[in-house]
């Protein structure tokens, strides 16, 4: 929706031409390669183009997605679970650069960051941060600044607390953790801003690969918690990228 916008100031004050213009809304809105049929006009509609999820597919099927994002004019592209040899086999083809803890490839720049503020990601412990990197990254490459606050989960408790400063200056809070996730609970009590959840599978045998955490965090007694599914670093780093980019609507 913002890049529709910006088409639409453009043409208002004469940067671009009407038949220019209509030309861009005119393409075709998807890009059919037979086994995948790449939404093109996913970022004028909202403000994101398609994301690509690595996971299940081969180099080829994402060089061939990745021709037709660049063709469409898209500057940045995300993909996510990613493995480190899909990823080279990629970058033979377009050079991209793999964060392997993330396991996320971003081909393009990252942009510059705007929006209302900081997005804070942190986790409970050192075992939660692939998970975290990608919601990080995603953060980012969607146009957001991020700082990372690693390793300050509630067995020690005065690791958190010594951060209080950076967590109430959030414009949104990723709180990622395993075990018994409680973690967002306590830092849904101290901020003032949005709190996204993040359950992962780090843990012993009751933990149940995250199940526990994702019970904890949708039981949370602390308002303005919200919880997306287990490992899910992306739908956390894009959600929290869309509230920091929140305009108020007439």
């Amino acid at each position: 929706m913002n890049e529709l916008k910006d088409l639409l100031r453009a043409v208002a004050d004469g940067a671009v031409s009407v038949d220019e213009a209509a030309l861009r809304l005119k393409a075709a809105p998807f890009a059919d390669l037979g086994f995948a049929k790449v939404d093109l006009h996913r970022k004028v509609r909202t403000g994101s183009a398609e994301v690509i999820y690595g996971a299940g597919k081969t180099a080829a099927q994402i060089n061939g997605i990745l021709d037709a994002m660049l063709e469409n004019g898209q500057k940045t592209v995300l993909i996510t679970r990613l493995s480190a040899e899909t990823a080279r086999a990629v970058s033979a083809v377009h050079p991209i650069d793999y964060r392997p803890e993330a396991r996320v490839g971003i081909l393009g720049p990252i942009p510059k960051p705007t929006g209302l503020g900081k997005i804070v990601v942190a986790t409970g412990g050192t075992s939660d941060i692939p998970v975290a990197e990608e919601a990080a990254l995603t953060a980012e490459v969607e146009g957001s600044a991020v700082v990372r606050l690693y390793d300050v989960g509630v067995a020690g408790l005065h690791r958190l607390m010594g951060h209080l400063d950076v967590l109430m200056n959030a414009s949104v809070v990723i709180a990622i953790a395993g075990m018994e996730g409680a973690l967002a609970s306590v830092i849904g009590g101290l901020v003032d801003c949005p709190v996204i959840a993040v359950p992962t599978s780090v843990g012993y045998g009751a933990s149940l690969n995250g199940l526990s955490a994702l019970l904890s965090m949708l039981n949370s007694c602390a308002s303005g918690v919200s919880v997306v599914n287990i490992d899910n670093g992306f739908g956390a780093g894009f959600l929290a990228n869309r509230i920091n980019h929140m305009e108020a609507k007439p």
